[in-house]
């Protein structure tokens, strides 16, 4: 049988073209949108991504502006005050003779023993609850009140403190009762933060391991623990950083604000910079304001070297995966 050709009325040409344009075409059956619809809205898109981005710059200005300018104000007010004498005296009656040692020697002891107690035991809580507890109800309770005391004031942590170490225990207006009681207020956020960190571990890499033949408790030690030091070491900064700020605890655990000598254990009793800053802003002498300020630049010292610390740590174990 012979093909058709163009003698015949056929256009093999038309019949090819005809038959692309059916499958190339569009089949829009919708109405026609108005001219320039395409272009508004592209207009819209632009200028609600403007208005976005100057609210959020707005934002981190007006937080970076109200940081600066305290800082401006602690700074002229509290450098002319801080020197050695004030690094090495006890509080006084008189502003020029007054200094933060006892404060600031309780302040390093609550923070170490607060840090050795919480680090340990929020770490293997949520190793616990995220690697070897089972998902069932009475876990998943356990969670929801963990993240629920993350909210608790502070000043509940202290008058919990109070009744439970200071005097059911016997411990007394200690350091390591004040340490106690820190704990108590910041485990919540090393085990919520570590438990993220966790579960942000690829779960590849726990299947590798257990395929060649490791335990769980190898995989949570060697595989999960390294790779999750980076995000639990944020979460410990934050929690700290949250500690050594907190005065109401400390207030219901010391209520000492004029201490003539440093803790030489964890039995000893104690004063820290916040309650020590927080007695001179309330002083009637206009002086006191600027040795307040002066604490407030020692304290932030302080934090910093604890967090460069923290930090430093965290990007030793960093690992990109």
């Amino acid at each position: 049988m012979e093909a058709p050709s163009e003698r015949d009325g056929f256009d093999a040409g038309r019949a090819t073209d005809h038959i692309a344009s059916a499958v190339t075409r569009p089949h829009y059956a919708g109405p026609t949108p108005p001219r320039g619809a395409a272009t508004a809205r592209s207009g819209w898109r632009r200028n609600r991504d403007t208005i976005a981005f100057l609210l959020f710059f707005a934002s981190v200005v007006v937080g970076i502006l109200g940081l600066a300018v305290l800082l401006v104000d602690v700074l002229s007010r509290g450098l002319p005050w801080l020197d050695w004498d004030f690094i090495n005296n006890f509080p006084s009656r008189h502003a020029e003779e007054s200094g933060v040692k006892a404060a600031l020697w309780g302040t390093i002891w609550i923070m170490f023993l607060t840090a050795l107690f919480t680090i340990p035991l929020g770490i293997s809580t949520a190793i616990y609850l995220e690697e070897f507890a089972a998902d069932n109800w009475r876990n998943r309770i356990i969670r929801v009140n963990i993240a629920n005391l993350a909210g608790v004031p502070s000043i509940i942590y202290g008058l919990l403190g109070l009744a439970v170490f200071v005097q059911w225990w016997g411990l007394g207006r200690s350091v390591i009762a004040g340490a106690l009681t820190m704990t108590l207020l910041i485990l919540p956020v090393v085990i919520i933060a570590s438990q993220e960190a966790i579960k942000s571990v690829p779960q590849e890499f726990r299947d590798g391991a257990y395929a060649l033949g490791a335990t769980k408790w190898q995989v949570s030690k060697r595989i999960v623990l390294p790779l999750a030091v980076p995000g639990i070491m944020s979460g410990v900064i934050l929690a700290l950083s949250r500690a050594i700020g907190e005065a109401a605890p400390m207030i219901t655990i010391s209520a000492l604000v004029f201490l003539t000598f440093t803790p030489s254990g964890p039995t000893d009793r104690f004063t820290v910079l916040p309650i020590q800053i927080f007695n001179w802003v309330g002083l009637p002498q206009d002086d006191f304001r600027g040795v307040a300020a002066a604490g407030i630049i020692v304290l932030l010292v302080v934090l910093l070297a604890m967090n460069s610390l923290a930090i430093f740590v965290r990007n030793k174990f960093q690992k990109r995966y």
